[in-house]
C-alpha cells in the first residue's frame, strides 16, 4: 500500500496537477490539507473517475482537509473530538477513517502566527486534544498514523537556517514538546529520504527563490504506531511536484507499506 500526505494549498487551483500526480504516483490513499474550498466544492467526482473515494472535512475558503481511497473509506470521523475551538467555531483541521486495514488520520496543525498571539496558544491546546485523541489508536495493535501539515519543524535540522527561525513560530521549544507528547502516545516519526540534497524538506516559501536555493523547511510529517512502522519498506518527499508552474508551497510526503511484513 501506498499512503502519502499532500498540503495542495488549494485543490481547486492545483486540481489538474493533483489529478496528474495520483495518476502517475500509484498512491493509494492520500492524506489532503489545505484544501481551501467547501466541502460542497471538492472534486469527488473527477477522484471518483481515478478510481478514488472520497471524504472531506472543509468549510470554505481556509483551511480544510481530506482523504482520498482506493482501498477502501470506513468510519469516517469528521474533526477532532475534544478539540478546541477558534473564535467559536472548531475549524476543519482533522478527518479520520481506514483504509484498507489502516487507520489514518490527515491534519493540518494551528499555524500559530506569532508567539505572543492567542492562535499560538490555540495551537498548544490543539495539539493536547489531539494526544488525547490518537493514544487508543496510537497504542491498538492495528496499523495506524497520523500524516498531515504539523506546522513545526521537529528538530534544528528539519530548517535550512535555524538562526532564520530564531524566536519565531514552528521551531519554539513548546512546540517541539508537543510533538514528543504525540510521540510519547505511541507513535514514531517516519523519516523521509530526500530525493535531492540532504535533508527532507516539505516545505519553501514562494519569495525570495526559497525553492531552487532549497530554504525549506520539514514540517510535513507521518507518525505511526509500531504496527505501522513496522510495515513501511521506503518513505521519501516527491519534491519533483514542488517544481513547475502552479505548484503548491509543498512537496508529498510518499511512505510504502507492506503489511504482510
Amino acid at each position: 500500500m501506498r499512503i502519502a500526505t499532500f498540503n495542495v494549498n488549494s485543490v481547486t487551483a492545483r486540481l489538474p496537477r493533483l489529478l496528474a500526480w495520483l495518476e502517475s504516483s500509484g498512491t493509494d490513499v492520500l492524506c489532503i490539507q489545505e484544501t481551501k474550498c467547501s466541502a460542497e466544492q471538492f472534486p469527488h467526482a473527477e477522484l471518483r473517475e481515478l478510481g478514488y473515494e472520497s471524504a472531506v472535512n472543509a468549510t470554505g475558503r481556509w483551511n480544510g482537509v481530506a482523504l482520498l481511497s482506493k482501498v477502501g473509506l470506513d468510519d469516517v470521523v469528521l474533526g477532532l473530538p475534544g478539540g478546541p475551538d477558534y473564535e467559536g467555531v472548531q475549524e476543519p483541521r482533522a478527518i479520520s477513517a481506514t483504509c484498507g486495514g489502516v487507520r489514518v488520520w490527515s491534519v493540518y496543525v494551528p499555524n500559530g502566527r506569532e508567539v505572543e498571539h492567542d492562535h499560538y496558544g490555540y495551537k498548544l491546546e490543539w495539539f493536547r486534544s489531539l494526544t488525547t485523541a490518537v493514544a487508543q489508536d496510537a497504542a491498538g495493535p492495528r496499523p495506524f498514523a497520523v500524516l498531515g501539515d504539523f506546522n513545526v519543524a521537529p528538530t534544528d535540522e528539519d530548517v535550512y537556517d535555524p538562526a532564520v527561525f530564531a524566536g519565531l513560530t514552528h521551531v519554539t521549544p513548546a512546540e517541539r514538546a508537543a510533538l514528543e507528547a504525540l510521540r510519547g502516545a505511541g507513535l514514531s516519526d517516519v523519516l523521509p529520504r530526500p530525493l535531492k540534497y540532504d535533508r527532507p524538506y516539505t516545505y519553501w516559501d514562494y519569495r525570495q527563490l526559497a525553492f531552487p536555493k532549497n530554504r525549506g523547511m520539514r514540517i510535513d510529517l507521518v507518525y505511526g504506531n509500531e504496527p505501522f512502522t513496522k510495515a513501511v519498506t521506503d518513505a521519501y518527499v516527491d519534491r519533483e511536484e514542488r517544481k513547475g508552474k502552479g505548484a503548491s508551497d509543498h512537496a508529498p510526503v510518499v511512505v510504502d507499506l507492506d503489511l504482510d511484513r
